[in-house]
């Protein structure tokens, strides 16, 4: 029996995970990368630490997904976290989880996992041409038969996995082309928007807060005044707005806000492990016992640094108020911004600059059993090209490799 002939577009986390798997069983497998080598995004995610997944059960894995979660149930059994860490353990790459769960490969280097990914493939047979850009699909009747690169050069092909991802990152090669190659193929594309992306706010607070960590926070989305989704964890004030993990976890619910026309507050409560009557308790508290110190030094106990003057500016306290001359009003003043740091969001950073992308191919076109498409026999699709997106914690590169080693499997 003749072997099959599977050619994988992209060479990102999920096409590389394909085209190991599909020569793995035994399939004449062609690896297309239009860079000049696979792995570049996977290089640089989790700040160059490669957060691979996480130790969450399932369910709260898909939990992650929202609404794709469901399509993603398959590919999660299949190949699931455990799995995972097992399949770079015996690449001779151990893991670690930190906080939240998240997993981490030992050595704190993503290039360890590009590098132990890009061994492997060679092992089971994979063959990489680098600097191709594919150009078009070549589909007889309802079943493709190889893909066309911008050359005019032809690939026949039994079998073509689309794995180019979305279009965050396009330095790294993830320009949209998939979306392209599956719209030829009849596929419809939900819109692609930033996913997991740093906000813009306006006026100067934030500028002046630009290097300042804040943990411990829980964080707010208001959409026209109305509370529409909380995280708790590590944010970042930065030049343009605001960035870090519990940021990047709520931004996808800001842009979907922000396209209605929304108007969104970002409301920061600095001190989640007080509610209101402890707070004020605290506050009367130090107030009392340090009635002779200004309001600025007093706040020293209570605030970093530079949120200091915005705090004085914000409540309209003064700075050389003794603390037994503050207020009733001004005590409440106090303690309503500590509970309610407000900030308004004017947009989201351009997409190029999105971690991952939400939108994509319509997973309502996809087997979810084998990620074939629906459409086209002989087509797959893995990783961020599809309409699949969680918040941060390793849940996306996880789902990159499970589709990818469904569609890898399947196709081969």
């Amino acid at each position: 029996m003749a072997k099959r002939n599977v050619v994988v577009v992209g060479g990102g986390a999920s096409g590389m995970m394909a085209s190991g798997q599909a020569a793995g069983l035994g399939a004449n497998t062609l690896l297309l990368e239009k860079m000049h080598r696979p792995g570049r995004k996977l290089g640089i995610t989790g700040k160059g630490r490669c957060n691979l997944t996480n130790v969450a059960s399932l369910p709260e894995i898909i939990s992650h997904f929202g609404s794709s979660g469901v399509f993603l149930r398959q590919a999660f059994h299949r190949f699931s976290n455990d799995e995972l860490v097992a399949f770079f353990g015996d690449l001779g790459v151990p893991t670690v989880v930190e906080r939240g769960g998240r997993v981490f490969p030992a050595s704190g280097q993503a290039r360890d996992v590009v590098d132990a990914l890009t061994g492997w493939m060679r092992r089971q047979g994979v063959a990489v041409r680098r600097k191709v850009s594919v150009g078009g699909l070549l589909i007889e009747g309802r079943k493709v038969c190889g893909v066309r690169d911008s050359g005019g050069e032809t690939y026949p092909a039994d079998a073509v996995i689309i794995a180019t991802g979305g279009v965050s990152y396009p330095a790294t090669g993830s320009t949209g082309d998939g979306y392209r190659l599956a719209r030829s193929a009849g596929h419809s594309i939900v819109a692609p928007r930033p996913a997991l992306i740093p906000l813009e706010t306006g006026g100067g607070v934030a500028p002046r807060l630009q290097g300042l960590s804040m943990r411990n926070v829980n964080v707010s989305v208001l959409v026209d005044d109305r509370k529409q989704g909380e995280a708790f964890g590590e944010m970042l004030f930065t030049h343009f707005g605001l960035s870090g993990p519990v940021i990047l976890s709520l931004s996808g619910m800001v842009t979907d806000a922000l396209n209605l026309g929304g108007r969104v507050i970002i409301s920061i409560d600095l001190k989640p492990a007080l509610d209101e009557r402890k707070l004020d308790e605290r506050l009367l508290r130090d107030l009392d016992a340090h009635g002779k110190r200004k309001f600025q030094t007093l706040l020293e106990d209570l605030l970093p640094g530079k949120l200091i003057p915005v705090c004085m500016e914000l409540t309209g306290i003064p700075p050389d108020r003794r603390g037994h001359q503050i207020t009733a009003r001004e005590r409440e003043r106090l303690r309503a911004w500590l509970k309610d740091f407000r900030l308004e969001v004017t947009g989201t950073r351009p997409i190029s600059e999105a971690i991952i992308t939400a939108g994509g191919i319509n997973t309502g076109e996809i087997d979810p059993r084998t990620m074939e498409s629906c459409l086209v026999s002989g087509l797959y699709f893995a990783g961020e090209v599809m309409d699949i997106d969680a918040d941060t914690g390793g849940y996306n590169l996880q789902a990159a490799f499970s589709t990818g080693w469904l569609a890898g499997r399947s196709a081969g």
